[in-house]
């Protein structure tokens, strides 16, 4: 510490001190508006309301909006607001992160900050990690914000589209970051305006920032529709990669960067197979020639499926389903598939039915998403470690908000072993200790195979207690094998005695508390008397809680007499965050508590970036079998190692972003466009213009203006009129008279076209602005949808621009611009040919394409798709949801636009007759 913070403190401390003396003036408010009655206190929100109208900020309101909070929270929830909780809804409301500790109520700081600002009217966003988390939090701190006359609506998954439109009119909307971001990228594919759920993006909180701004968005969300189905071919593939990695020359394997490769050897050996199996053209110049791209690409997933990606440890395979893994969190990730193919090659490798392909049709990065907002913040408990990310990306500083009580907890040194075997044994011994003197333990695993293996050696582990000998050591496994008993088992966690193997979860949702859980201990209770066919009464409830509240004590007072629970982690994380959320379950609000991890040198953290070095000091050393090396030093060394891994994630996604900054303006100017196209009566002056700009286009490229008359290409543009405008003219012949210029022969094209086009409209009549409308919209998004196909294309290969002293970034923006601006030539293009040529059936105009479309967020570590169904009628009930038909339709009905006339004949609109059953 320097000396001027030994006498100021740091600048985190002077900012929480200015905070501190504005909390002393909503203290000072607290027995005014004690006095208020529930009416009186409800009317502030319409008061406060007034008061903006007529100037006031939001900052003039504050003190007073976070007194009524907190006076509201307490008439609710029984909760009152500590001062640094309101220091950290000070920090939310400014636009910072507030880092608080577990156990410090998050949940509870982010009321005050939502009520202030959702007084705008504008709508606020509170983002959660899971649909759990989302409808629990609305359900629970809605009880606050009705109380004060607002309205609260949670987005999760598998609402219909009217349901989403009303929860994003409420003044609080709570939900997930990919439910938000994917009901964005759906509003910029409809074709009404009224189909937008969305109503702007004015300000949002973030729960478990570091999670969703910084683990999630290494890859971008994504929409996509689905395309031919190759299922065979990935079989093939697989069969020939299985054969010839069983020589390991075959291939090169990067740990450390994730990556696999083939060798020369490898290279020769597949493509001998792939021409023997006739996969290969025999007469190309090789594998990798330009016409076997496709293949190659299929070699390459199969390649990373069998050796990249391990079963029970990155996905399980359940029903016949590969499930996929959040590396981070442990918990399965439904309906979330990997991108380009690689889920495709790991369930062929895995022998379950192949699913086939997608392609894109809108996407956007986590990070430019959320730069949407005009304010944005957020929360956790480990935010410190990524602070200068937070600030460059997202302009967010963080700010250490102190813990109410002082951090009882004790950090031990890190514990490091020579073999896994050597560390297990000392992890199973620690947890013996633990249960002989009933301290509740819970133990740290990175992988579902990790915590199962221990849970072997656990139940094999024979030992005596109190003279009499048991077999195995009771405890439960929290891994995405047992996701559905999660909070149950995280809420007993904290039962003396308790051991609790959990993978990288602990508590997730669900606090750990001393003693237990009150409230699962009554739902639980609750439900197995509905079950038995007896409904509890208010009082048998009141009487029951009243039995738990007295044995929860009881068992809490041992607890802590054992020291409190005792979090062992059995290796270390690539994140200091991940192992800083594991060892934070421990210690809340002051309890007494106690963490250590222990590592060996084949744990892969170590491994790969020091277990050579490592193992050979300890040979030095003489350490022997069993013994352990403990110091200061290791620990800087292990948390050094783990900043490099970090320093690579921030790379990775500061490089994403860099790319997606390039088509981002393309993005928003498209996006903008096409709104202002939809909400236009007409856009017949937009058509003209684009009929213009391309008859001017096609006279340029066969006219040239600076060329002489001979070195026209007359009978060119001659096609070329005949194909963009459906007219036959006499260019040649005008051509050949003396003196002509081309500007005359563009207005006289244009006088023609003019003319057609009029004549065309009369014919069609009140349907031409609808069916201009149409036609624009499905052609923005076509070209849009081939646009980004050709920058995924091209960011695959733009890196080898490096090897010709290139930057490929540069070379990127450069390709991007490019192909933007081909964009809109063929989109000036093909709205003119098809709106000049094609020829309309009145009663049936031709509707957008309504294919079935999916959600893909790719994994951190490498990419997933979360897969849904677009949205659900409003007129099927809740209870039917979930046994919804894909379709009921006649074929070829599926294909209908929602606001087309039904085919049915009836006159309504499809989404108002059969559209309402699908």
């Amino acid at each position: 510490m320097s000396i001027f913070e030994r006498f100021f403190g740091s600048s985190n401390d002077r900012k929480v001190k200015t905070l501190l003396a504005r909390v002393q003036k909503i203290n000072a408010l607290e027995p005014q508006i004690q006095a208020l009655s529930n009416d009186d206190l409800r009317a502030k929100t319409a008061e406060f309301r007034d008061r903006l109208a007529k100037g006031e900020t939001l900052d003039n309101l504050l003190e007073e909006a976070f007194a009524v909070v907190r006076e509201a929270a307490k008439r609710t929830l029984g909760q009152r607001h500590y001062d640094v909780q309101l220091v950290g809804g000070m920090v939310l409301h400014q636009g910072g992160i507030a880092e608080m500790r577990t156990g410090e109520g998050k949940t509870l700081v982010a009321t005050a900050p939502t009520y202030l600002n959702a007084l705008a009217g504008k709508g606020v966003h509170v983002i959660t990690v899971n649909d759990y988390l989302a409808q629990r939090d609305a359900e629970w701190m809605g009880q606050i914000y009705r109380f004060l006359g607002m309205e609260v609506g949670v987005i999760v998954h598998g609402l219909s589209q009217g349901q989403r439109q009303a929860a994003y009119n409420a003044d609080i909307t709570y939900g997930t970051n990919n439910e938000f971001g994917f009901d964005y990228l759906r509003d910029n594919l409809v074709y009404d305006q009224g189909e937008m759920v969305q109503r702007g993006h004015n300000f949002a909180i973030v729960d478990e920032v570091d999670s969703i701004l910084i683990d999630e968005a290494r890859t971008p969300l994504i929409i996509s529709g689905p395309t031919e189905d190759r299922s065979e071919f990935y079989r093939t593939i697989d069969a020939l990669v299985k054969e010839m990695i069983q020589d390991p020359e075959t291939f090169e394997h990067d740990e450390k960067q994730r990556q696999v490769m083939l060798t020369e050897l490898g290279a020769e050996r597949i493509e001998e197979v792939l021409v023997a199996a006739g996969h290969l053209e025999p007469d190309t110049a090789g594998l990798y020639d330009a016409a076997n791209v496709s293949v190659v690409h299929h070699v390459n997933q199969a390649l990373r499926a069998n050796v990249l990606y391990t079963r029970d440890k990155d996905y399980i395979v359940r029903a016949g389903e590969v499930i996929l893994i959040d590396e981070f969190t442990g918990r399965m990730m439904h309906g979330r598939r990997l991108s380009e193919g690689l889920h495709q090659a790991i369930e062929a490798k895995e022998g379950v039915v192949v699913q086939p392909e997608n392609q894109t049709l809108a996407s956007v990065t986590i990070q430019n998403y959320f730069r949407l907002y005009a304010k944005l913040s957020g929360m956790t408990g480990t935010a410190a470690t990524e602070a200068q990310e937070f600030f460059d990306i997202y302009k967010m500083e963080v700010v250490e908000i102190p813990t109410n009580r002082p951090i009882a907890r004790v950090d031990d040194d890190d514990e490091v072993y020579r073999t896994e075997a050597e560390k297990n044994q000392a992890i199973i011994a620690q947890i013996e200790d633990c249960y002989r003197r009933g301290q509740p333990i819970l133990v740290g695993t990175v992988s579902i195979e990790k915590s199962e293996h221990l849970s072997d050696l656990l139940k094999a582990h024979n030992f005596e207690i109190d003279g009499k000998k048991q077999a195995g050591i009771p405890h439960s496994v929290l891994n995405a094998r047992y996701h559905e008993q999660e909070a149950e088992i995280v809420a007993d966690a904290g039962v003396p005695g308790a051991v609790t193997i959990a993978t990288n979860m602990a508590g997730r949702g669900t606090d750990i508390q001393l003693g237990g859980n009150v409230d699962m201990r009554l739902a639980k209770w609750r439900e197995e008397q509905i079950a038995a066919g007896a409904e509890p009464t208010p009082e048998a409830s009141a009487a029951r809680r009243a039995e738990i509240e007295a044995e929860i004590k009881d068992r809490k007072e041992k607890a802590l007499a054992a020291g409190g629970l005792y979090v062992l982690g059995t290796e270390r994380h690539e994140s200091r965050r991940i192992d800083n959320q594991l060892r934070g379950r421990t210690g809340r609000q002051g309890d007494p508590g106690h963490s250590k991890f222990y590592l060996s040198c084949e744990d892969d953290l170590l491994r790969i970036f020091a277990g050579d070095r490592l193992d050979a000091i300890m040979r030095t050393f003489g350490v022997q079998e069993g013994e352990a090396i403990t110091h200061k030093w290791l620990n800087s060394a292990i948390a050094t190692a783990q900043k490099r891994v970090e320093q690579r994630n921030y790379e990775i996604r500061k490089n994403l972003l860099k790319y997606d900054d390039v088509i981002n303006d393309q993005r928003k100017a498209v996006f903008e466009q096409r709104a202002e196209f939809m909400a236009a009566a007409d856009i017949s002056d937009v058509v003209e213009e684009m009929r213009r700009d391309t008859i001017e286009d096609l006279v340029t490229r066969h006219l040239p203006p600076k060329a002489y008359a001979e070195q026209w290409d007359v009978e060119g543009l001659t096609q070329s009129v005949q194909i963009f405008l459906g007219l036959d003219l006499p260019i040649k012949d005008w051509a050949a008279e003396d003196g002509i210029a081309n500007e005359e022969i563009e207005q006289r094209i244009n006088a023609a076209a003019e003319q057609r086009a009029q004549e065309r409209e009369a014919l069609i009549g009140d349907h031409m602005r609808n069916i201009e409308k149409s036609f624009l919209l499905q052609m923005i998004d076509m070209q849009w949808r081939e646009h980004l196909m050709h920058l995924d294309h091209l960011r695959n290969v733009i890196g080898l621009r490096g090897y010709g002293q290139r930057d490929p970034l540069n070379e990127y923006k450069t390709e991007a611009f490019s192909l933007f601006e081909k964009l809109l030539v063929d989109l000036r293009q093909e709205v003119t040919r098809w709106l000049m040529t094609v020829e309309f059936q009145i009663e049936e105009p031709p509707p957008p394409p309504a294919g079935q479309m999916f959600e893909v967020h790719m994994n951190p570590q490498t990419g997933e798709n979360e897969a849904e169904r677009g949205y659900l009628p409003d007129n099927v009930p809740a209870s039917e949801r979930e046994a919804l038909p894909v379709s009921a339709l006649p074929a070829g009905w599926e294909q209908t636009g929602r606001n087309a006339p039904c085919p049915c004949g009836s006159g309504k609109k499809f989404k108002h007759c059969h559209g309402a059953l699908v």
